[in-house]
């Protein structure tokens, strides 16, 4: 009885053991089967989500794509009617023969319009076309109640072709006009459904582009319609590499694909625009399913494994914050000193001087410009590394000496601006240059040289002096320049008398008068590069004043000032000859120079060039001539005629600074440019702005189009290097390869024995 009763208790701790590790087993099991369950889940929703955010990217391309697509068909629109020819026979007069074949077959051909229409203010048609052919009023009662509201929407002047500057009164209404004095094209645009198929509806008005006295009555207003259905929808797809792209008129005919309303500037859907989302669901549970299926397996491996992952992501996500925040740091804060840069100083300005002004803080805002004296001499004796370590210091000592909410920013080279608030006014601005003056009287040691450097100051405020940030600043300048006047090494603050707008422009112009007959005046040599070959191609002949008090004068400053003083053809014969004379016997390469208009629309011009190259024996096929667009604004027989006296002499035309000022294709109609130089505004934004990026591109095609040569200025990094070579430029110029220096130095690259200086210059 005793053995079978030990044996029976055996039997059962055993079996209690038994069942407790079965129910361990089973929970550990449902345990796996539950966490499983929910990884898959998890799983699922991820891959959910990663398909509905690609689709919302392909919803926001498309969508873009439509609204970019909409604005360059009206921008074309508006180059195509912004024209006296069609003031004239449009607008005065009906010529129908003219308004087919310069309106109907033109536009079409150009623009590829499905139907357009020419109203009058009110709507009324005039004339129509189908695909450039005269089709009557046929179709037009179909968009004539769109075409009224567009009307109406531009006379309200919502978009406009440019900013308002003022008005014109005309007979029966008041037109905008831009500053200088030219009628804006006032426009609107809508997408519309005509005959089940989507379309682009727009109204442009048409407006002259030179004989602005044209405008004497509301003129007549363009329509164009064009579908965007078709080839389109099949560009559309191939440039956003998107599958099946296509049109539906509501939303039950989507069924599973990818879609965005397209609706009408009043607000009316018309449809959706359609398509094959590209979603990674799919492929990602393709490809991770193995990795599942071990994670059931091998539970704590792939827990392990998990918890890796997730502190791998989280440090990547901690990186691309610390990457953005230094990104966004870069693009408002100074390389070498770690200040604000100008871009975020003006914020900084605007915002503040516009609490004052709304009341949200008593006092004024002070700005005050602070610059080195005697930086390049610096620069020039002990070398661009001490300058640039100069700057350096002198902003630490600014930043360790100015009150903790003073806001330092540097401006570039040596020039740097404070901003700063207080209750007082004059009494302030005095006690604040004398602090920022005081700073800088102790020496700076630099690599062994002890410099004893002083600063200039000049201080201007507001409100109460100015409520216009740019003028604070401007003023902030003159106060500067008259302080350097003084004798440098001292601050002063703006006054009412420094009528600098008159009085420094007097006293420029009689330095420059005396600048000139002394030879103060000198060329520096910038070259052009080829983008393919890394070849100097060429140099640009640059103007240099090196005033022998003022320090370097900016060209920007004095040329206007001898343009307005009757200087201007003085100079420009000085530099031609000073030019051909340095460079006559330098080995072949092209010398760029700029002309003046005052110099072309001189009538002496031609002869006095034509004895200049007799003079100096420099071969004229080496020449190319710089003209701006200002240049042909003045479409007179005498511009024309001398810029192809110029190319018979063998002298080639560029187009300079393309793209900020008058551009327009009729000047490229008129003369036959040989190169179309791209202003440096376009290549400094272009790493960030991707409207920068595609005028480059458009401009490239249109230079390669044309037969014209495409030159980018202001290149400067690596990244804008690349960026303007794959665009299509096919020379550069900008400090990345060389700035601009002394025809030695020039001449010394052309023979390949460029001196350690100038290679360091470049450097630089």
């Amino acid at each position: 009885m005793g053995l079978d009763h030990i044996s029976r208790a055996a039997g059962a701790r055993s079996s209690v053991r038994t069942l407790r590790t079965g129910w361990i087993a089973l929970a550990t099991f449902l345990a796996l089967i539950a966490l499983s369950a929910l990884l898959v889940a998890v799983f699922s929703r991820s891959t959910r989500i990663a398909d509905e955010l690609a689709r919302e990217d392909e919803r926001v391309l498309v969508a873009r794509y439509i609204d970019q697509l909409g604005s360059s068909i009206v921008a074309a629109q508006k180059v195509q009617l912004t024209w006296d020819d069609a003031m004239r026979n449009a607008v005065l007069a009906d010529n129908e023969a003219w308004a087919n074949h310069f309106l109907g077959d033109f536009v079409w051909n150009n623009l590829e319009t499905d139907a357009m229409f020419l109203v009058k203010p009110d709507g009324t048609l005039v004339h129509g076309w189908a695909q450039g052919r005269p089709s009557g009023s046929a179709g037009y009662h179909e968009v004539r109640w769109h075409v009224e509201d567009l009307i109406a929407r531009a006379k309200r002047n919502e978009p406009l072709g440019g900013r308002i500057a003022g008005t014109k009164q005309l007979t029966d209404v008041a037109w905008p006009v831009a500053a200088s004095g030219q009628p804006l094209n006032r426009w609107a645009a809508t997408p519309v459904l005509r005959h089940g198929r989507p379309a682009f509806l727009s109204v442009v008005s048409i407006v002259p582009d030179n004989d602005y006295s044209l405008l004497r009555r509301e003129p007549n207003y363009v329509a164009t319609l064009r579908y965007l259905d078709g080839s389109i929808l099949n560009r559309m797809g191939a440039d956003l590499v998107l599958r099946d792209l296509g049109f539906v008129p509501d939303a039950a005919h989507i069924g599973g694909k990818n879609a965005v309303p397209l609706t009408t500037a009043f607000g009316d859907r018309i449809g959706w625009v359609t398509w094959t989302a590209k979603v990674p669901g799919p492929k990602i549970v393709e490809r991770t399913a193995p990795v599942l299926a071990a994670f059931i397996l091998f539970f704590l491996g792939v827990v392990a494994g998990g918890a890796i992952i997730v502190r791998r992501m989280r440090l990547t996500a901690n990186e691309l914050k610390a990457s953005e925040a230094q990104a966004q740091h870069n693009a408002l804060h100074d390389a070498m000193t770690g200040l604000p840069n100008r871009v975020y100083y003006m914020q900084r300005l605007r915002a503040q001087l516009s609490g004052l002004i709304k009341g949200q803080g008593e006092g004024n805002l002070f700005v005050a410009y602070i610059d080195i004296d005697g930086f390049k001499l610096v620069n020039d004796t002990l070398g661009h590394h001490v300058g640039d370590e100069l700057v350096r210091q002198v902003a630490h000592r600014l930043r360790a000496g100015l009150p903790r909410d003073a806001f330092i920013a540097r401006f570039g080279g040596d020039e740097f601006v404070l901003l700063h608030a207080s209750d007082d006014g004059a009494r302030a601005a005095d006690q604040l240059g004398a602090r920022i003056i005081r700073l800088m009287r102790q020496p700076f040691v630099i690599s062994g040289n002890t410099l004893e450097v002083s600063v200039s100051c000049g201080i201007s405020w507001g409100p109460e002096q100015s409520e216009d940030p740019g003028e604070l600043l401007r003023r902030a300048d003159i106060a500067l320049y008259r302080a350097k006047q003084r004798g440098r090494g001292r601050y002063r603050r703006f006054t009412p008398d420094m009528d600098a707008s008159v009085k420094l422009r007097r006293e420029m112009e009689m330095e420059l008068r005396l600048a000139i007959s002394r030879g103060e005046l000198s060329i520096a040599y910038q070259p052009v590069v080829d983008t393919g070959t890394g070849v100097i191609g060429g140099f640009e002949a640059l103007l240099r004043w090196n005033h022998p008090e003022r320090g370097e004068i900016r060209p920007d400053l004095f040329v206007p000032i001898a343009e307005q003083g009757g200087l201007m053809i003085p100079l420009g014969t000085w530099v031609l000859r000073h030019v051909f004379t340095e460079c006559r016997n330098w080995p072949a390469c092209d010398i760029s120079v700029n002309l003046s208009p005052l110099q072309i629309m001189a009538g002496d011009f031609l002869p006095t060039l034509a004895g200049l190259l007799e003079e100096t024996g420099m071969d004229p096929q080496r020449l190319v001539f710089e003209v701006t667009e200002g240049v042909m604004l003045d479409r007179s027989a005498h511009v024309i005629g001398v810029l192809r006296e110029l190319n018979r002499m063998g002298i080639r035309i560029a187009l300079d600074d393309f793209g900020i000022g008058y551009s327009s294709l009729s000047y490229l109609r008129s003369f036959q440019f040989d190169r179309i130089k791209i202003d440096r505004s376009f290549v400094q934004n272009i790493e960030r702005d991707r409207d920068a990026h595609s005028i480059l591109c458009a401009i490239t095609t249109l230079g390669k189009t044309l037969r014209m040569k495409v030159v980018a200025e202001g290149v400067e990094t690596e990244v804008q290097r690349l960026l303007v070579q794959a665009a299509g430029c096919e020379l550069v110029q900008g400090y990345l390869f060389w700035r601009a220096m002394p025809a030695a130095d020039a001449r010394a690259l052309l023979d390949g024995d460029a001196t350690e200086e100038a290679l360091l210059r470049r450097a630089s």
